[in-house]
């Protein structure tokens, strides 16, 4: 009995099979980009190998339509690690909580540092503050773009827009200097530019914040002042400046701006006597405030207690990295601005080595494979 219902089976176990070749045989070339635009991304490197056909789909205009529209988890992390004066790249994936490490296509004698990104793009800025390289991390592409026409070696704060929905329709970089002096670099003409006079009624020099990233809301730019503590603002799109005094949480130290749904938010180190504590807080729109949102949970901030810590903010849209130093002390963890969760980071080692890497500095970046700078 038992054989005869195996015989029975069978065929209909193989003409399932071969229904199913035939579906996927006939299955809309569309509808695999609706699809894959939708996968984690190391399913989609996984699908790049299958064959040149499914490989050369990723760069079609119609797949990178696609991936812009469809929803996508957290932010990557792209940052710069220092172990025995060497400088190397290191990719942080927080889905996976793994590291990768790059060779991302630098000419060696150039020395680079991740300041702003946009769209699956990072910028980074040379040593003199002068030449701008615009990089897709995750297909390790890179490109130079013009140096800025003004000379000089003085520091700048630098942001990237969007002049769209994805960078397939250009976007802009704009640098600022304490002096007051900008440019704006439109990747759809290639040139920088300055699109007018510095407003007077905007007192100079800035003073601006260089630990803090610009952040970016639309086409608005924030970058972070100190005398008088605030914030100005810059829009690419219309050209105007704003200029917000805020004053700043007492006894905060390692301070830097973020951004969350639209809404510019504030991370530091509140350090009273011999406490320490990582916090957040959030702007009002009405008041011009700053509220706490919420701040590190106690048992990890007891780690801190009695130490000298230093803070750097190693990304700042939606998902922080936050990178805690004291002696003998090195710490990186994350902060889920939605979630508001906190989680420790893995130590970043090289695959040949055992050696704890420390991270220099970075960015957060979308990782999008269709990006083009």
């Amino acid at each position: 009995m038992r054989r005869d219902r195996n015989r029975e089976k069978a065929p209909c176990s193989n003409a399932t099979e071969v229904m199913q070749q035939e579906i996927w045989k006939e299955f809309p070339e569309d509808l695999f980009e609706t699809v894959i635009a939708r996968l984690p991304v190391a399913a989609i490197f996984r699908f790049r190998t299958v064959c040149r056909k499914w490989s050369s789909l990723l760069g079609s205009d119609s797949f990178s339509r696609q991936y812009s529209e469809a929803p996508h988890g957290l932010p990557w992390f792209y940052t710069i690690t220092h172990e025995n004066a060497n400088n190397n790249v290191a990719m942080y994936d927080p889905s996976l909580k793994k590291w990768h490490h790059p060779s991302v296509p630098l000419a060696p004698t150039k020395i680079v540092i991740p300041v702003a990104s946009v769209g699956g793009l990072v910028c980074l800025l040379d040593l003199s503050h002068r030449n701008f390289y615009i990089c897709n991390p995750l297909m390790q592409s890179l490109k130079e773009i013009p140096s800025r026409s003004v000379q000089g070696w003085s520091r700048v704060a630098v942001g990237m827009v969007l002049n769209g929905r994805s960078s397939n329709d250009g976007y802009k970089v704009m640098w600022l200097g304490n002096d007051g002096t900008y440019e704006v670099y439109d990747s759809t003409k290639n040139t920088w530019s300055c699109p007018g006079v510095f407003p007077p009624s905007i007192k100079l020099p800035l003073a601006l914040n260089f630990r803090s990233q610009p952040v970016a809301v639309g086409s608005t730019l924030y970058f972070m002042c100190a005398e008088p503590d605030g914030v100005l603002s810059y829009d690419v799109s219309n050209g105007i400046w704003r200029q917000f005094a805020i004053p700043l949480p007492l006894y905060l130290t390692d301070h830097t701006l973020a951004e969350f749904q639209g809404k510019v938010m504030l991370v530091g180190l509140l350090c009273k006597n011999a406490a320490t504590c990582v916090c957040i807080w959030e702007l009002q729109k009405m008041t011009l405030l700053w509220k706490e949102v919420d701040r590190m949970p106690n048992i990890w901030c007891l780690e801190f207690y009695g130490k000298h810590m230093k803070m750097t903010c190693l990304g700042n849209s939606g998902l922080l990295m936050l990178s805690l130093k004291a002696k003998r002390m090195n710490r990186l963890v994350t902060y889920n601005l939605l979630k508001r969760e906190w989680q420790k980071v893995p130590d970043c080692m090289l695959p040949c080595s055992r050696k704890k890497q420390w991270i220099a500095c970075g960015t957060a970046f979308d990782p999008c494979p269709s990006a083009l700078a």
